[in-house]
């Protein structure tokens, strides 16, 4: 388990790549709420959008998840604790008026991005960069 990474994962990685190229500018593992001990992949504070990267096993995916051969109860129950927990965040996030968006470490990130994009772009004011300063 110590070989999983929680940050600074490949499909994180190109998902932030595609962004900076395409001239946005974010914070990265940032909590998007002062207090809540939850943080997003990448963040945009100006515009209010957190994007989630989540891994199909880790967060449960509906295509992709299969269930642990061996302590399965044990694995199912963190695995619905984690599909809870995303449930809470987003919506604490969705009350605060912040828009979420996650992506599943299979999506294409080409669409993910433009996904992103799109959101940020909609919340920004045109005549402010998308750089961000919390």
């Amino acid at each position: 388990m110590r070989a999983n990474k929680a940050k600074d994962t490949g499909p994180e990685r190109r998902l932030r790549s595609i962004l900076h190229s395409n001239g946005l500018r974010y914070r990265v593992n940032a909590k998007p709420l002062p207090g809540l001990r939850r943080t997003a992949d990448v963040v945009f504070f100006a515009a209010r959008v957190a994007v989630f990267i989540d891994g199909c096993y880790w967060h449960g995916c509906p295509e992709h998840y299969r269930p642990a051969r061996t302590n399965d109860r044990f694995w199912g129950d963190k695995i619905n604790a984690n599909r809870a927990r995303d449930r809470e965040t987003n919506q604490l996030l969705i009350d605060a008026d912040w828009t979420v968006i996650r992506v599943w470490e299979h999506e294409d990130l080409t669409d993910a991005a433009a996904r992103v994009e799109e959101a940020v772009r909609a919340r920004v004011p045109a005549q402010l960069p998308c750089i961000e300063n919390p």
